[in-house]
């Protein structure tokens, strides 16, 4: 395990986030939201990696690694980093990668994507769906912000994280679906892991097997003995009972986690793999069309953008 890097300068930070590279102002918070890669912006690069490698080694994952750049970061057409920035604070609260599927290429089947050395793609999701596809990834939200008592914007981290995704969606109408994954880490109570597991295959399966993972988590989810716990009538009643198990055991759904399955009720879930490369986590994949967004989550975050034309921000984007 390798010592992480010092904290890189806000200053150099703050050089490198031009109006050109501003996407949008947060809903809530008075943040600023920016999109930036590790070329045009290498020391904004720099201290998203060790925050990244920070949060994840926090959480029981991590590459080990002194800062979380791979080569997705720094290929020839680079995953774009989106951020959330406190101005006044003069730091990094949050963030995704992305890339849009246009940009990806695909090799003997296998697209050029992280999730790709973790999961299998049909021919069916490379050739009708991936083209119109934006995959996320590397979420995190930065250590110091994962608590309220110490920064109080810290409650609108995840909130402004969609604010940016939500315009990104504006920006790119060719783009139909999102693809990326959830993580929970082994450290997570296991009973709670496949009550969780189990309630998403029942509420949110992908019966086109579209994705599948190349090393399945050995889980309950799917056992008959998990899947009877959940007897209610529909999606609530179902997640109620999902809420009181893990509550009952002083633990809450991950907020990652949590926001997803709030966000479409069409979503799908790719079963999960073992991640070996960053600290053997449990990588779930998530796949959803942009236009079953519950309404209400589509005005918070997309119509809030869009309304205004974009003018919270430079609209001149080649993102």
């Amino acid at each position: 395990m390798q010592p992480i890097i010092d904290k890189i300068d806000p200053a150099l930070i703050a050089a490198e986030l031009t109006p050109d590279r501003l996407l949008r102002h947060t809903n809530k918070g008075d943040n600023e939201i920016y999109v930036v890669d590790a070329f045009n912006a290498p020391n904004t690069m720099r201290e998203i990696g060790r925050l990244r490698e920070i949060a994840f080694r926090e959480a029981g994952g991590g590459t080990g690694k002194e800062c979380d750049i791979d080569e997705f970061d720094t290929m020839e057409k680079p995953c774009q980093q989106m951020i959330v920035w406190n101005p006044v604070e003069r730091e990094i609260i949050g963030g995704y990668r992305f890339i849009l599927g246009k940009d990806i290429k695909v090799t003997d089947s296998v697209p050029g994507i992280a999730t790709a050395h973790m999961f299998r793609f049909s021919e069916k999701f490379l050739r009708e769906y991936l083209p119109e596809t934006i995959e996320l990834g590397r979420s995190f939200v930065a250590i110091d912000y994962q608590s309220t008592k110490e920064k109080p914007k810290a409650i609108y981290a995840l909130d402004n994280l969609w604010d940016g995704l939500g315009a990104l969606t504006v920006i790119h109408p060719e783009i139909k679906y999102l693809f990326g994954k959830v993580t929970m880490y082994p450290s997570y109570n296991r009973e709670c892991r496949d009550m969780i597991l189990g309630f998403m295959h029942k509420h949110f399966p992908d019966p086109d097997q579209l994705v599948t993972p190349i090393e399945p988590l050995p889980s309950a989810a799917e056992m008959p003995e998990i899947q009877s716990r959940f007897d209610g009538t529909d999606y609530k009643e179902d997640f109620r009972i999902l809420n009181h198990f893990i509550r009952e055991h002083n633990l809450r759904i991950p907020p990652l986690v949590n926001s997803y399955m709030a966000l479409s009720p069409t979503m799908r879930v790719m079963g999960t793999a073992i991640n070996r490369e960053f600290g053997d986590v449990e990588e779930t994949g998530i796949f959803l069309k942009i236009s079953d967004i519950f309404e209400e989550k589509k005005l918070r975050h997309i119509g809030s953008y869009s309304e205004n034309g974009g003018s919270n921000a430079n609209t001149d984007h080649t993102i």
